[in-house]
């Protein structure tokens, strides 16, 4: 490590690049969609990181390049390229480092780049030079190959979904390298498990068994002497490269503790593997209407899932199916029939139009199927006004157009709603709807502590649930469910070397 004797504190920087990428979506990402952080902006991300706190006293802190993007389509081989190039360049501009923090989420995928979260970490890694010591921290739907497991030195994902846990993730992993950093002990042991299983996360939901004990088993097996962290990552479904999988990492400095506590987790995972089930009930589209409209006043708001174009998992955001369904149902098209919510649906010149006209007009718009018409056309709807918003970060603008008793939400660019205020601020009361239709899987905290009553529909679209007929062919086989009556697999833990040792050996 480059730090002398003569050094107070360490220096460390920050870099990353996250996003979930659904092959299965005609949506492509561009460089603006990851809203780059740089320079000193970058510490600002992070509230343990803040002036004062422990971990930001303990280091020399400099940010090169953070870019989140919500989940989305691929990565187009041009923002890939301006970002990686400015991440790299800002990079080589920094003083000699002592670590790195590799922020990432795990599921980039990029036009013509397998493994580019490892692609990256080996530019990173040429530049930094092989003594850095990198922790990398990750969504536990992310995808591990072995080839990131031995390019960073320590390396943790969430152990929460809904991820609850991902500051507290992001700061386990800070002070993991802060303290290896101070020991100055060598570099820890990994071991690594590949587990042929690849399912959704609303089949992998931590509030319901069979994950919650699977997690569970995480913290006993940190707790174990000689481990410094365990990790389970689920892996990312909704993508099609060699690496989308389950995966077990365990580090430490005992290799006999690491590789126990691997094979435990890695077995508590395939052996459970039967049991994994949606978080939720699950149902067709308009069957689930139905019992929605049936549900008594206590089960209202009754919450609908249109799960199959979810834009936190990488759907396209606009495909069309749900709404042109819920618009045709005779039961919502007079304004006193039930009060439906829907979010959302994009449509730039709808809510140019919208907006032109202003609130408590009477407009017909056609919005949706921009990018993914596979399924659905564009919508057509006339109806009134209800409520327009500007400077959303993620929509740009908001309209609502009420037509009969649905309200549905329009926006220039998609926009997950996983809060409250995300209707409130457009004069719609979620809490007192009777139904509300929203483009997610599991429902978000605030959601579910709002919903009387809640399901999944199995909807079409980028992120299906249905994994086994949207037609993996790059994945491992076999691999469950895709061969549900697989042998079990070899589970011996990989010890991994470390990262200033060459690896070797097949990723098998």
């Amino acid at each position: 490590m480059p730090q002398d004797s003569t050094t107070a504190r360490p220096v460390i920087a920050v870099a990353g690049l996250g996003i979930e990428s659904s092959t299965f979506s005609p949506a492509r990402t561009e460089a603006p969609a990851f809203h780059p952080s740089r320079g000193a902006e970058v510490l600002g991300r992070y509230p343990f990181l803040a002036p004062g706190e422990e971990l930001r006293e303990a280091a020399d802190w400099h940010g090169a390049l953070v870019g989140k993007s919500l989940p989305g389509g691929t990565v187009t081989a041009a923002a890939w390229e301006e970002l990686t190039g400015e991440l790299l360049e800002r990079l080589a501009a920094l003083p000699p480092l002592d670590g790195l923090w590799y922020d990432i989420h795990g599921a980039m995928t990029v036009e013509g780049v397998d493994d580019a979260e490892a692609v990256l970490l080996e530019r990173i890694r040429a530049i930094v030079g092989p003594d850095v010591l990198i922790s990398t921290s990750m969504d536990l739907h992310g995808n591990v190959s072995r080839e990131l497991a031995h390019r960073s030195d320590l390396i943790t994902c969430y152990r929460m979904a809904p991820h609850e846990d991902h500051m507290e993730t992001k700061e386990r992993a800070v002070r993991n390298l802060v303290d290896l950093l101070a020991s100055g002990g060598p570099r820890p042991v990994k071991a690594w498990i590949p587990v042929p299983v690849l399912l959704a996360g609303e089949q992998t939901s931590t509030r319901i068994e069979p994950a919650k004990s699977v997690y569970a088993a995480v913290a006993e097996v940190e707790a174990t002497s000689g481990v410094l962290d365990a990790a389970v990552w689920v892996g990312y479904a909704w993508a099609d490269e060699p690496r989308n999988r389950a995966v077990v990492v365990v580090t430490g400095t005992d290799t006999t503790a690491v590789t126990a506590g691997a094979e435990r987790l890695a077995r508590g995972f395939w052996d459970a593997r039967h049991d994994f089930d949606f978080v939720a009930p699950t149902g067709t589209f308009d069957g689930l209407l139905d019992e929605a409209l049936a549900a008594a006043p206590e089960q209202r708001p009754y919450f609908i899932s249109d799960t199959g174009d979810n834009p936190t998992a990488g759907g396209a955001g606009d495909v069309t199916w749900g709404l042109t369904r819920l618009l045709e149902r005779p039961e919502f098209q007079k304004d006193d029939g039930p009060t439906v919510l829907y979010a959302s649906v994009p449509g730039p010149a709808a809510v140019r139009t919208a907006v032109e006209a202003g609130v408590g007009a009477t407009v017909t718009v056609t919005a949706g199927a921009e990018v993914d018409d596979r399924h659905a056309g564009p919508v057509t709807l006339t109806g009134v006004v209800h409520a327009i918003r500007h400077g959303d970060r993620d929509a740009r603008t908001e309209v609502v157009v009420r037509v009969g008793s649905v309200y549905a939400i329009l926006t220039e660019l998609r926009k997950p709603y996983h809060h409250e205020h995300d209707f409130t601020d457009l004069d719609l009361t979620p809490r007192s709807a009777d139904i509300v239709i929203v483009k997610i899987g599991y429902l978000e905290p605030e959601l579910f502590d709002m919903s009387a009553a809640w399901k999944m529909a199995l909807t079409p679209g980028g992120v299906d649930q249905e994994l086994v007929r949207l037609g993996h062919h790059r994945i491992h086989r076999p691999m469950f469910p895709f061969d549900r009556d697989m042998a079990d697999p070899d589970l011996t833990a990989r010890v991994v070397p470390a990262s200033d040792r060459p690896l070797t050996g097949e990723d098998e």
